[in-house]
């Protein structure tokens, strides 16, 4: 089972779908949503910081410690190449 969530970019008032095995950053790609801006795709670059305001979501990736302190990622701040949603999230590009 293969289940979708919407995924709220809290700054933009703009929603898309995201299903729960693939990663935040290219359910965005996918949907055109923006102004976004990425990298990597790979969890390096640290372009895709966001902060995951509210609901359940997964790390697949090992994100960089250059760009995402382990304090930060406790916080709920994110690279969104690196994680995949666990329910319906508002995500926000101000840290």
């Amino acid at each position: 089972m293969n289940n979708t969530y919407r995924v709220e970019v809290l700054e933009d008032c703009v929603a898309f779908t995201c299903h729960e095995d693939e990663k935040i950053l290219e359910a965005m790609k996918r949907a055109g949503t923006g102004p976004f801006k990425y990298g990597c795709f790979g969890g390096g670059c640290g372009v895709c910081k966001m902060k995951i305001v509210s609901g359940d979501y997964k790390v697949v990736k090992n994100m960089s410690r250059a760009h995402v302190s382990k304090e930060e990622e406790e916080q709920g701040i994110v690279l969104v190449c690196c994680v995949v949603p666990a329910g319906d999230l508002i995500i926000s590009k101000q840290m």
